[in-house]
């Protein structure tokens, strides 16, 4: 219910509730005695960091550059405020005196408390090696760490990350994705063996080494090797693997000392009653330090359950906590995963396995007595909650055994998959979201309270706005519940702002803004800064609005934009010279293997565009192979941006018998006059000379085909995972009608698209009619495209390589050894 803030003065005389830990589970615990009775106490929260409250399951796509720290923030500096709540951050608890009831800070600061709150989490095991308190060696809990595997993903080198875990894994996928070469050691022979059997973990496996991740099992550590920092990580077996940085991810424990000092009772965890009471009626304790009736718990769910009976307690209504049956539903390295109960077997249980390889998909569920008690998911974890909530509830599954293993959708659609019915068949305890504890009847009564809206589902009970991986579910619950009064509304840039793309670029060009800055301020951001998701949109529309006028904002790309070159696995760079056409020359050549000698480059590969790709280029040595092949006249082949990629040509008329047409020619002319081209997407050309089509026009951006009578344009190709064929746009008779369709449809798209938004889905989303409509139903339109197209292009045919080149090698060592804030150093 909504509340007027609450701020004590000298004369408060309420209870004084003191909470140790600012994490996940002790402000849940605040929040949930808010909802019941926000004036009963006043509350004061130490929390070891300097930060405010923040979701640390969402650390791991903070690593991989796919969120920023404010993207994650659960309760803001104005939810303390506007709950009379006092913080005390970067100060962190050091003593507790039950006798007098006080809290001693590391500080010194002393704080008397009516009722006591341990929320202090967990502690990584640093397994007890030799080596283990080197620098470059550290756990994956807080963001302190994650910080430091940015560090050191900048420098560069391999990483050994120790455990097979769900976070040994994230960690693992996200310095991989930020360049480093990496290594997971497992103890165990199989990867997260909790929570996968031996199925699921061998898929689980190979995709992740199919990504260039080197997965080692039955590994044993015995010794980190190094002298000033961590040099290697040394096995029982005798193998040494190099390492620059180690990540302990081998398991957690629960962090007790505090409480054990205090004289608590503790066992694993902080004992606790059924109302999360440890020995000491005025002390309680919530989350992962905690052991209830045996058990300690590592996982979210089983932490929401302990704050609504804990928050129960402290407003004198007590319920009671029994204990948790866990389920684990998540994306480990971008794979769905999902299991929960016992999948072990043993006697009297049956599997029921589905597996379907070209999918990627493997389902086993685990039944006895015609129950469910396990189920291990990978590939497609959408029906989690259903067989959670069987398990849970212990009911039987006679009826629906037939269908048990294709999904609620099946067994509720008579055998018809029906998504819909599934979902309204859940009870309205099922859990919808795992990351917030929001169950289906929390997100229906949030509907009914007037979120009409995925966005507006998310601001008022956070179902979906975390991982996202629950988005579906919530969606099926708006429309069962509201129809067609569900608002799709525009979908925001980011979380820093509520305005969709269209509508940034709306208003950019009425309001004449002319900075991001300037953007933000005007349109009321709520990050002063913005983040990864905004900057980069934000840079490119203000540089199509404003040719010329407009200076390209460097902090708002992407690394490999930034550097003008690729990143690749090891932390290297690949480094590709354009190619007009595909076309080359001896001195060309002559350069380029100068340059793979000099800089003693591994590898050149003749890529799919049609130009040879040079392979690890060192950082330091950008500035040196720009400035050799810029003196052999070579430009920039843009393979790293958001750009033109490539044209792609066959000989056509001027070698092969088939040929209608001077594709090679064409193909040239159309990538000197579309080179340097910042777009919202990457985009390729191609030019095929005949119907037979051995450019592969066809699934390329824009595509054309020679006939005998002139040419065919196509567009909105796409070859990549989902391919595209493209669609006819028309038919043109000469060279030049042909370049002046080009340029006016990239125009178009540079205008109409938002940004990451490649042609393909583009036209999916607006239509070919639109397309038609804008280009051909109008005779000057086609011409006011391509002069604006070409008037723009004054500005951007500017080769990176050749101004650096021409004497700005300190500007750019200067921009080489920068560390972005905003997380936007990941490719993209």
């Amino acid at each position: 219910m909504e509340h007027q803030p609450i701020v004590p003065g000298r004369d408060d005389t309420r209870e004084h509730l003191v909470v140790i830990g600012n994490g996940m589970a002790g402000c849940r615990a605040v929040e949930e005695l808010l909802a019941r009775d926000p004036a009963r106490y006043r509350i004061t929260i130490f929390g070891a960091e300097p930060r405010v409250n923040y979701n640390r399951i969402m650390l791991s796509p903070v690593l991989a550059g796919e969120k920023s720290f404010a993207e994650i923030i659960i309760n803001d500096e104005d939810w303390y405020a506007a709950n009379g709540i006092s913080l005390v951050s970067g100060d962190p608890a050091i003593s507790i005196d039950r006798a007098a009831r006080t809290v001693t800070a590391r500080s010194g600061l002393v704080t008397q408390y009516d009722r006591l709150l341990i929320a202090t989490g967990s502690d990584p095991f640093i397994i007890p090696v030799p080596g283990r308190d080197l620098p470059g060696v550290i756990g994956f809990r807080d963001m302190n760490d994650v910080e430091q595997m940015l560090d050191a993903a900048q420098r560069g080198g391999s990483a050994v990350v120790i455990g097979g875990g769900l976070l040994g894994l994230e960690a693992a996928h996200g310095l991989s994705l930020r360049g480093m070469k990496v290594t997971v050691l497992h103890i165990m022979p199989t990867l997260m063996e909790r929570q996968l059997d031996e199925a699921a973990a061998w898929l689980l496996r190979q995709a992740l080494e199919a990504r260039g991740q080197t997965i080692l099992t039955g590994a044993d550590t015995s010794e980190i090797v190094g002298g000033e920092r961590v040099e290697a990580v040394r096995l029982k077996d005798g193998t040494e693997i190099p390492a620059d940085l180690v990540v302990m991810a081998a398991g957690i424990r629960p962090s007790v000392a505090l409480a054990r000092d205090a004289g608590l009772d503790v066992g694993r965890g902080i004992r606790v009653d059924d109302h999360l009471v440890t020995s000491d009626p005025a002390i309680l304790a919530v989350g992962e330090c905690v052991e209830h009736d045996g058990n300690v718990y590592g996982l979210v769910a089983p932490l929401w359950e302990m704050c609504r009976a804990l928050a129960d307690g402290l407003v004198d209504r007590p319920s009671a906590y029994r204990g948790s049956v866990t389920s684990t539903k998540l994306k480990v390295s971008g794979i769905d995963v999902f299991s929960a109960g016992d999948f072990s077997g043993g006697e009297g249980a049956e599997d029921i396995i589905l597996r379907d390889a070209s999918r990627g998909i493997y389902k086993r569920v685990v039944i006895r007595d015609d129950r469910v008690v396990g189920a291990v998911l990978y590939g497609d974890t959408a029906d989690g909650s259903w067989y959670y909530d069987l398990l849970r509830k212990g009911g039987s599954i006679a009826e629906v055994r037939d269908s048990l293993i294709f999904g609620k959708a099946y067994a509720s659609g008579g055998g018809q998959p029906d998504p819909k019915a599934a979902v309204a068949a859940l009870s309205d305890d099922a859990e919808i979201c795992g990351c917030n504890g929001v169950s289906k009847g929390q997100v229906v009564s949030c509907i009914a309270k007037g979120a009409h809206s995925l966005d507006a589902v998310r601001s008022g009970c956070k179902a979906s706005a975390s991982c996202g991986s629950c988005t579906g579910l919530v969606e099926n619950l708006l429309t069962l519940t509201l129809g067609d009064e569900v608002q799709a509304g525009p979908r925001a840039i980011c979380k820093c702002t509520t305005f969709g793309h269209d509508d940034v670029r709306r208003e950019i060009v009425a309001q004449e803004m002319k900075s991001i800055p300037e953007v933000m301020q005007k349109l009321h951001w709520s990050t002063p800064d913005g983040c990864s998701s905004c900057r980069p949109a934000l840079n490119y529309y203000l540089l199509c609005a404003l040719p010329g006028e407009y200076v390209d904002d460097q902090q708002s790309r992407f690394v490999n934009e930034r550097m003008h070159a690729n990143i690749q696995k090891d932390g290297t760079y690949s480094v590709v010279p354009r190619m007009w056409g595909g076309l080359t020359n001896p001195r060309e050549l002559r350069a380029i293997a100068d340059v793979v000698e000099k800089f003693n480059a591994p590898m050149v590969k003749v890529t799919g565009g049609q130009r040879l790709d040079i392979f690890g280029i060192r950082k330091e040595d950008l500035p040196a192979v720009w400035a050799d092949l810029s003196a052999a006249g070579m430009v920039s082949g843009h393979a790293y941006g958001k750009s033109l990629r490539t044209v792609k040509t066959c000989v056509g008329s001027e070698w092969c018998r088939f040929g209608t047409q001077d594709s090679t020619g064409l193909g040239v002319k159309i990538e000197q006059m579309t080179w340097g081209s910042w777009m919202p997407h990457k985009f390729k050309i191609a030019v095929s000379g005949c119907p037979r089509n051995c450019a592969e026009a066809t699934i390329k951006d824009f595509g054309i085909v020679c006939v005998d009578s002139g040419y065919e344009l196509h567009v909105g190709g796409n070859g990549g995972i989902k391919v595209r064929a493209t669609d006819l746009l028309c038919k043109v008779a000469t060279e030049d009608e042909a370049l002046d369709a080009c340029a006016a449809f990239i125009q178009l798209y540079r205008e109409e698209a938002r940004y990451l938004e490649r042609t393909a889905p583009w036209i999916e989303r607006v239509g070919l009619e639109h397309i038609k409509a804008r280009l051909l139903d109008d005779p000057e339109a086609m011409r006011r495209y391509a002069a604006s197209f070409r008037f723009s292009q004054q500005f951007m045919q500017d080769d990176p390589w050749a101004k650096r080149a021409a004497g700005e090698e300190r500007e750019l060592h200067q921009h080489l050894g920068e560390v972005r804030p905003l997380g936007l150093e990941l490719v993209s």
